[in-house]
Order: C-alpha cells, then structure tokens, then sequence
C-alpha cells in the first residue's frame, strides 16, 4: 500500500476535522480536508484520491448527495460515511448509493484509521501496479459472471461492471461457491475480513446494487438469489443432458 495515499475529508465540525487530518497525516498518508460537502466536491473534481471519509449531515451538500456525484465519476473509490446512531436512513442510502463502510460517532480514531488501512490495502489503486499482463481467462466464472480478483475485473454475460471494492469481495464469494448458501455473516467476513462489524441490512445493500450493475450489463440480475432467512446464493447452473445426477 502506497504510504501517501490521499484520503479526502469532508466533516462541519471544527475539531473533529482537525483531529482526522492530523491522524491521518501522522499515518503518513496525504489529507485534505473539507468543512462541507459542495468544496468536498470541488476538492474531488481538482485531485486524485485514494479513499475519501465523509460525514453524513454537513451544509452545502451532504455526505449522501457528495457520494452520488463521486459514484457518477467514479465507481471504485472506496469511501467511509461518519453517522450518527440515530441516522439510519442515511445510513442505509449511502450504502445503497454505494458506500463501503461506516462508522458511528463517536468513534475512535484507531478504530477508522484500520478500516482506513483495510479498504486501502484491498482497493483496486493497490493493485493497480500490476501491469504487462496479457489478457486471459477470468479464474472465477459462473452463472453468466467472470470475475478476476487479480486484476479487480468483473463481467456481466461479456460486459464489464464496474464494482466497488467491497461489492466485488460479496460477489467474489459467491461466484467461487454457485449453489452454496451463504449467510450474511459470511459475506460479512467474506467483504470486511478485517472483522468489522456490519448489520444484516448492510449486506442487503450492496446485494441490492450488485444485481442492479449486473442487470445493466446486460446479466440476469436473478442469478443471486434471496434464501429467506438463511442468506444469498449463486444460481446453480443447470445441469447438462447426460452428466451424471448429484
């Protein structure tokens, strides 16, 4: 992981600010920060970023508006929202507009500062130094998927999708197990190896996205489908005339 990485911080309160930029800098990665969400979104269009923290409720723009804009430019930048308990609906929207992770306030720095680390660590811009690779099959394929976890590639039925960072490891979970159930705590540990703790809805969440970037690729958003209180699947595929019954 590149040690100056740039992370964009976007929070209206004073301190709290000071105190990320100044953690974040003492990690010694490169941080800019922001007082609102219109010049979080000015300082996004003006530069790279690496990862970027936004607050939930901030003037001029919100953390939700500032991420459907970021989404619009680019779909893999991994992003943390900073919620309050009481924020729920925000926090299940940011999730669905794409969001990676979420912390509660209060938090402690140490806490952010290792999800910073391991959205960092699994990103596509930590991978993207693997370069002079000739074009080849995709190791991961079902159901109409191909996904390479190498090159953080992913296809729908021939069309690419393009995934954030924590839906590509949902979706990677699945395609490597067609069939299999796999509860939300799986996928939970599957996307946030890190043991972050995650509700239920936000799994449903990313699956919610997942099927929609697979339907507008031109895929068969069934292919993952709900077990009702059990978890998600992969569709199986058919079985062919002549193989041999299970």
């Amino acid at each position: 992981m590149d040690a100056r990485a740039r992370i964009l911080v976007a929070d209206d309160e004073p301190n709290l600010l000071a105190n990320l930029l100044y953690a974040f800098e003492a990690q010694g990665y490169e941080a800019v920060g922001r007082p609102d969400g219109e010049s979080a979104w000015e300082a996004f269009r003006a530069a790279r970023f690496d990862l970027a923290v936004l607050d939930i409720i901030m003037p001029r723009a919100d953390g939700t508006e500032v991420l459907r804009r970021i989404r619009s430019a680019d779909a893999e930048l991994p992003v943390i929202f900073l919620t309050s308990k009481d924020e729920e609906f925000d926090r299940v929207l940011g999730l669905e507009l794409g969001a990676d992770d979420y912390l509660c306030k209060p938090f402690s720095l140490r806490e952010l500062e290792a999800r910073v680390k391991a959205l960092l660590r699994r990103s596509r811009r930590s991978a993207s130094h693997v370069v002079g690779r000739t074009a080849a099959s995709f190791p991961l394929v079902a159901s109409g998927l191909e996904l390479d976890p190498e090159r953080f590639e992913a296809r729908a039925d021939g069309s690419p999708m393009r995934l954030t960072v924590t839906e590509f490891r949902v979706l990677a979970a699945l395609v490597n197990a067609p069939g299999i159930v796999k509860s939300r705590d799986a996928l939970v540990a599957a996307a946030y190896p890190e043991e972050t703790y995650l509700s239920d809805r936000a799994i449903d969440c990313h699956v919610k996205r997942l099927r929609r970037k697979i339907a507008d690729a031109g895929g068969d958003p069934g292919a993952v489908e709900t077990v009702y209180g059990l978890g998600y699947r992969l569709k199986a595929p058919s079985p062919r005339l002549g193989d041999p019954a299970p």
